[in-house]
């Protein structure tokens, strides 16, 4: 007699046999007790989990001598032919190989005939494979069928059946099989047939199969003739190019704990056993998804779908990271699985994506410097920059990490007091203007074209005043970008041979009698900052950005993160 395999073998009879589906088999079990079973039904979902088997058994129970009935015998001539696919009244069609109009018509006159049982099933396997033409030619029928005939479709693909199809069916999505379900499956299986495995090995078989029953029988399959009726969780690994569960456990630690040695050392070893890179990136992005439930849930992970063996790792790993790092961490490990596909070196690139994983791991967010930020201004502490605790493997890195220390008081800094040079250095600035405007432009050259129709009006002290046509507002905010100011200061301070700063304004130029003055005329140049303009207006501050930018503090604070004022909110 010719061998047959587990995944045969093993295919549910019953209701009460299929794993995972319990929201589909009750409700077909209740329909047929209450004698409510639909003409139509769709079953969509992946492969392996029950799509075609859960078609049969419903035909099984239609057609029963004991029924209809939720129970079927599995001992009458219709359940044993139907078992063994050679029931005249149960047509099962591959929808990939009659797609065509003709298959349809064929099958229209077909069903009109009286069955020689109960009911006439209809079970088209793969349906989205029907051609348009042969959908909308079944169109009628599945809509009104004969009472003696009974619709089962079945596909991975829903979206590419026509919505009038759909419509006109019950939609049953069958889901993923969970981890326990299915290690709990492997384990019947393999003491029923006298087969030694251990724990690992039933949750590499596992994690191999995606959630797909058939595809975790038909591994299991695979390495009962390889090795025999012992297996490990090493014959699980050699056979299907995975990596242990303590290996993954450990490349997750060195990630987050920033190791980039621990982590080349691992790839270039695995790349050396052969392993599969691509699929050791899909498993380390789901490895960061449990963790990242971990984070939320907590304790009340024992609920979800976890292996016990996993529990222990995720409570330690948990400690290592937050979750605004293991959520840019995902999103590297994303964006890197949709290119590792057209990538000419997979090693390459899952090298490079852990080097940029571990840099975002100990990466400190925007959200944890705000937190220290407040903490600072409740304790009254000062800020510092610190480096990192260096790494094992790794050198440190001179990143800055916000640490509260005590600082002392500041002290106020003089004010500079106008020079008396300020009428002559005025003079030069507007004599050499168009050459310092091409000097600046070689550094900066889209600062050039805003600065060429604006002119120097104030010099005091260590302070030069730009002023800038008020028909031209908006050349203020360009030109008080940090890079064009950073060029416009080196060149003022190497014309007047001292450190200069420069500050914009609008303004309009006005001659006096030696045709070098100029004098501020917008309704800005009585604001000296924002609480001077409550004082003087009782309007509140200033709106434009251009006014917030020509005050001390927020142009400190801009040069300080190399930044730019985007909106303003009061």
């Amino acid at each position: 007699m010719a061998y047959e395999v587990l995944a045969r073998k093993w295919r549910p009879q019953q209701f009460e046999d299929v794993v995972g589906q319990d929201h589909v088999t009750r409700t077909l079990k209740n329909a047929i007790r209450s004698n409510r079973v639909a003409h139509a039904y769709l079953f969509v979902g992946p492969r392996g989990i029950g799509k075609t088997s859960i078609a049969r058994i419903l035909a099984k129970t239609l057609n029963c001598a004991e029924g209809p009935t939720e129970k079927p015998c599995d001992k009458c001539p219709a359940c044993t032919e139907i078992m063994a696919g050679t029931h005249l009244d149960v047509q099962e069609i591959d929808g990939a190989s009659n797609r065509g109009i003709d298959d349809i018509r064929a099958l229209r006159d077909t069903i009109q005939y009286m069955p020689s049982g109960r009911f006439k099933v209809i079970i088209i396997d793969e349906v989205h494979q029907v051609t348009p033409d042969a959908f909308n030619a079944l169109l009628k029928t599945i809509e009104e069928p004969p009472p003696h005939v009974k619709f089962i479709f079945a596909t991975t693909e829903p979206q590419k059946i026509p919505a009038t199809i759909l419509s006109r069916c019950q939609r049953f999505d069958l889901r993923r099989i969970p981890l326990k379900l299915l290690m709990e499956r492997l384990l019947l299986i393999a003491k029923t047939e006298g087969i030694s495995l251990d724990e690992d090995a039933l949750l590499a078989i596992a994690r191999a199969s995606e959630g797909g029953l058939r595809d975790a029988e038909s591994a299991l399959d695979q390495l009962i003739a390889f090795q025999g009726k012992h297996i490990t969780e090493n014959d699980v690994l050699a056979v299907f190019g995975l990596v242990s569960r303590q290996a993954l456990e450990a490349l997750t630690t060195a990630l987050l704990k920033g190791d980039v040695a621990a982590m080349i050392c691992l790839v270039e070893e695995w790349d050396r056993q052969g392993k599969d890179l691509q699929r050791l990136l899909f498993e380390l992005l789901e490895y960061c998804r449990n963790l990242l439930v971990f984070l939320q849930v907590g304790e009340g992970v024992t609920d979800l779908d976890f292996a016990v063996a996993q529990l222990e790792a995720l409570k330690t790993q948990s400690a290592l990271t937050t979750l605004d790092r293991l959520l840019r961490i995902t999103d590297i490990l994303t964006e890197t699985w949709d290119r590792l596909r057209f990538a000419l070196s997979r090693k390459t690139l899952l090298e490079t994506a852990l080097i940029r994983c571990s840099r975002a791991a100990v990466m400190v967010s925007l959200g944890e410097i705000l937190a220290q930020v407040k903490a600072l201004k409740a304790g009254g502490g000062g800020m510092s920059l610190v480096k990192p605790a260096s790494v094992p493997g790794r050198v440190a890195e001179s990143r800055p990490v916000m640490a509260p220390v005590h600082a002392p008081a500041p002290v106020p800094e003089p004010v500079a007091k106008a020079s008396a040079a300020g009428p002559h250095e005025l003079a030069l600035l507007e004599k050499e203007w168009h050459a310092i405007v091409e000097r600046v432009g070689k550094a900066a050259p889209l600062a050039k074209g805003n600065l060429l129709d604006a002119f120097p009006a104030v010099v005091s002290g260590g302070q030069v005043t730009i002023g800038f046509d008020p028909e031209f507002p908006d050349r203020v905010e360009q030109a008080a970008m940090p890079r064009h100011r950073a060029a416009l200061q080196k060149v003022l301070s190497e014309v007047l041979h001292r450190t200069m700063v420069a500050e914009f304004k609008i303004m309009e130029r006005r001659k006096s009698d030696a045709g070098a003055a100029s004098e501020l005329l917008s309704a800005n140049s009585a604001v000296a900052s924002p609480a001077a303009g409550v004082k003087a207006s009782g309007k509140g501050p200033p709106r434009g950005k251009h006014k917030w930018m020509a005050q001390e503090s927020v142009q400190k604070t801009l040069d300080m993160f190399n930044g730019s004022i985007m909106d303003i909110k009061e």
